[in-house]
Order: C-alpha cells, then sequence, then structure tokens
C-alpha cells in the first residue's frame, strides 16, 4: 500500500511539472515584441514637424521635416544606420530656409524633395555625395513628390493653377490631367508606367493613374462622401488606399485594397485616424500610428484582415503628447519617427522600435 502511494504522489509531481510555468516555453507561448524608445539627437530648435520616415532595410532609414526658427523654417534630416540615429547637415541648403518633404529610394541613391526658400529641387545622395536637380520653373504650393528608376514626379500649384511635373532623367515635361480634376492630394509610384494620384474632382474625390501615355480616371468606387488620405502600392501588384468617410457630420476611417481582381472595402474601429503613415509591415499585417488614449504613451494599430490590434509604446516621463508621424519597415522590425512634448518644453523628436 505504501509504495502504492509513492508511485501515485510521483505521478502527481511529474503531471505537475509538466504544467508548471517554469517549464520550457513553446513558440506559441513566447513572449511577443514590444515597442522601445530610440534616443534622437534633439533639434537645434523646437518645435519641429516631421514630413517622412522611409527605410532601404535595416540598416538605413531617413526621416525629413523642418524647424521652426525665429526667423521661419530650418530643413530637418536624421539618418538611422542599424544603431541609432545622427543628425544630417551635409546636404546643399540645409542651414537656408526651407523644408524638406517626402524621401524615395531610387537605385542605390536617396532623393528628397527639398522647398530651398521657396525654390523647389530634389536632393539625390549618392555614393559621391549630395547633389540637386532644380525644378524648371516655381511653384507656390508643393503638394507631393514621387520618385522611382527612370522617373519622378512633383505636383502643385503656380498663379494658374494644378501642375504636375515630370523628370525623366533628362529633363522635365508638364503633363496634363482629365477635365475636371481640381487640385491634386498627393502622388506615389510603383514604375516609370504605374503611377497613381488622388485628387479632388467637381464630382468630388478621385483616383488618377499614369498608364505611361496619358493620366487617366482610375474609376476606383471609392466610399461616397470620402477623401483619401495616401494610396500604397507594393511590387506583388497590391493596392491600398487610406481615407476618411463622412457618415451624418462623422469622419471614419475607410481602407480599400487591390488584389489584382476587385476593390474590397473595410472599415476597422479606428475611429478618424489619418492613414498617411501607414506601412505593410513585416509580420504582412497594415500598421498605422493612431492618436493616443494615453497622454505618455503613443498608439500603433495593426489591421490584418477583419482583425484590429493596438499596442502601445513605452511610457515617457512627464509626456503629455506623444505623436509618432511616420512608420517604417525596417528587415524584421518595424520604425517610427514623431514628436514628443514634455510637460514644460515644445514638441521635440521621439523614435521608437518594435522588434529587432
Amino acid at each position: 500500500m505504501n509504495g502504492l502511494r509513492t508511485v501515485i504522489i510521483c505521478l502527481v509531481i511529474a503531471c505537475a511539472a509538466a504544467l508548471s510555468p517554469t517549464a520550457v516555453a513553446s513558440p506559441a507561448s513566447a513572449a511577443a515584441p514590444s515597442w522601445s524608445a530610440l534616443p534622437v539627437p534633439p533639434a537645434a530648435t523646437s518645435p519641429v514637424t516631421v514630413s517622412d520616415l522611409a527605410a532601404r532595410g535595416p540598416g538605413e532609414a531617413w526621416a525629413s521635416g523642418y524647424e521652426h526658427a525665429a526667423d521661419g523654417m530650418r530643413p530637418m534630416l536624421y539618418r538611422w544606420d542599424g544603431s541609432a540615429w545622427s543628425r544630417d547637415t551635409t546636404f546643399p541648403g540645409a542651414a537656408e530656409p526651407g523644408w524638406l518633404g517626402k524621401v524615395q529610394f531610387v537605385g542605390k541613391e536617396v532623393w528628397i524633395f527639398h522647398n530651398r526658400g521657396g525654390e523647389g529641387e530634389i536632393l539625390r545622395r549618392s555614393a559621391a555625395g549630395w547633389s540637386a536637380v532644380p525644378l524648371p520653373q516655381t511653384l507656390w504650393v508643393y503638394q507631393d513628390f514621387t520618385a522611382v528608376p527612370g522617373a519622378a514626379w512633383v505636383v502643385g500649384e503656380d498663379d494658374t493653377g494644378l501642375k504636375v511635373l515630370r523628370y525623366d532623367g533628362s529633363g522635365w515635361t508638364t503633363q496634363s490631367t482629365p477635365d475636371g480634376v481640381q487640385y491634386l492630394m498627393g502622388i506615389t509610384a510603383r514604375t516609370a508606367t504605374d503611377a497613381w494620384a488622388w485628387a479632388d474632382t467637381s464630382t468630388g474625390s478621385a483616383i488618377l493613374r499614369w498608364d505611361g501615355t496619358a493620366w487617366r480616371d482610375a474609376k476606383v468606387p471609392l466610399p461616397s462622401n470620402s477623401n483619401v488620405h495616401t494610396v500604397m502600392l507594393e511590387p506583388s501588384g497590391r493596392a491600398t488606399i487610406g481615407g476618411s468617410q463622412y457618415s451624418e457630420g462623422q469622419p471614419r476611417t475607410y481602407l480599400m485594397t487591390w488584389n489584382g481582381h476587385a476593390w474590397h472595402t473595410s472599415y476597422p474601429p479606428l475611429g478618424d485616424t489619418y492613414t498617411e503613415g501607414m506601412v505593410r509591415g513585416p509580420d504582412g499585417a497594415l500598421w498605422l500610428p493612431m492618436r493616443s488614449d494615453r497622454a505618455f504613451q503613443s498608439k500603433y494599430a495593426r489591421v490584418n484582415g477583419s482583425r484590429t490590434t493596438f499596442s502601445y509604446g513605452p511610457e515617457r516621463t512627464n509626456a503629455i503628447d506623444v505623436k509618432p508621424l511616420a512608420l517604417a519597415t525596417t528587415g524584421s522590425s518595424l520604425l517610427s519617427f514623431g514628436t514628443v512634448e514634455i510637460y514644460g518644453s515644445k514638441p521635440n523628436l521621439m523614435s521608437e522600435r518594435l522588434g529587432g
């Protein structure tokens, strides 16, 4: 009898050990990666505005924007080398009035739109250093810029109205748009013969597409009474549109995805989140920075099909406003760049990373 009791007790202990939390964890029970803060050298003046963040891979990312100096705006550029952020002041016009806009990777080069004292140009950084390609004319509004191997576009306005300027590597041409287009809010491209723009027209918002010959209405069935924040094109042919639809006087975020055959529209629980900072994450889901309900932490949304989840950045002491404004995928990690306002100070720069 005592021998039987001993066997039973041994079996109970063995089962408990197998079920114990201290037992070897399976991959499914491993802790999910969390956001961590990355140091960013402070801007020379504050407050600051972040324009864009783009990454080529885990060892190279660029963040652009401008500082608000006493006598106007000053361009601001930061580089991520895989381990730390550093300030770059070596580009032409770095100390002059102006601002930096969208960052694009063209082959082995980095291209950045630069408003240099009101004059538009494209900064180009190669292994030999920085150079600049001036625009053929001055615009009083530089709305957006995009570049791919073999082509670049700048859209804006002058005193005669809408302007679409295209660069083919040797010179500039001015392109016309379909009748009824009043304003172009943004532009992006997959190749030199496949560019998309989102427009305000006499009949509402519309998506235009350049096919190498002309700009045409792409006939995208946008939600009624809506606008477009961004269009994200991917090498696979997939396209994602983000914007806001106004229903009963209230905006709600919508996402439209083209799978190569048809458009699918969804309304994830994102409130009225502005979707310009949306990226495809390393996990295949869509990620967006959004307005946080916690003053001391940033907030991010992950949209994967019909499922939307949220995560928060690290707690920041005495923070009253943490705003990640742009996201980029760097290998297996996500990188964010934005601003943080600490109680008693003006907004300065912040960066966070998920994974890595």
